[in-house]
């Protein structure tokens, strides 16, 4: 009885040719790479979207948001495979405008001082000419009250988004179905090799 087992359970198997199942395995692989191989495109695209934003003063946030959304979602698109930069993302034209903006802010500012100085020491000293105490009564006013230029951490614009070792879309999923198909090839294969010798066996 043990002999007929194998022959039974082979016979039961024997249409479906482990060969299809290779097969089948390689097609979803081809699909899978494709698949992900767009994702990585898709990236790409998003990627220069946000940099395109940053250059011209766009949707910055939402360029941002689009980009890592994407990413979170697909595999094969992490960032720090197209570029030797990180973190990959930096706001470089944003982060340059608010270093200005602050930079004139504090300079507009200092003008205010220097003007209430005047003002102040002339009236404090309504008499004084050139080279009188008005002059270091200025300059102790605009020293005291100084405005200095508030630092802007680049550490805030600067990204990383990183992608999931696999996703739930076309490439994550042909990606299972091509493994399940090279695993049942690998289990029909058996099943042959092991009808085999057990007919040797017992010739």
């Amino acid at each position: 009885m043990a002999k007929k087992k194998p022959h039974k359970a082979h016979r039961k198997y024997q249409w479906l040719s482990p060969w299809y199942l290779l097969v089948l395995a390689a097609i979803f692989g081809v699909i899978s790479v494709i698949a992900m191989r767009q994702n990585n495109l898709n990236m790409v695209k998003l990627r220069d979207g946000v940099f395109a934003a940053d250059k011209k003063d766009g949707d910055i946030e939402g360029a941002l948001r689009n980009l890592r959304q994407y990413i979170y979602s697909h595999m094969n698109t992490n960032l720090n495979t197209d570029t030797s930069v990180y973190p990959p993302i930096q706001l470089k034209y944003e982060y340059e405008r608010l270093v200005e903006a602050e930079a004139k802010r504090a300079g507009a500012a200092s003008d205010q001082i220097y003007i209430q100085a005047q003002k102040i020491c002339e009236t404090r000293y309504p008499d004084s000419f050139s080279g009188g105490p008005r002059v270091p009564c200025i300059r102790d006013y605009v020293t005291k009250n100084t405005v200095k230029e508030q630092s802007i951490p680049d550490a805030l614009y600067k990204f990383d988004f990183v992608s999931p070792a696999w996703s739930p879309d076309l490439a994550g999923w042909a990606l299972v179905l091509s493994i399940i198909f090279l695993a049942l090839f690998g289990l029909r294969l058996g099943l042959d090799l092991w009808v085999k010798h057990d007919i040797g066996r017992h010739l």
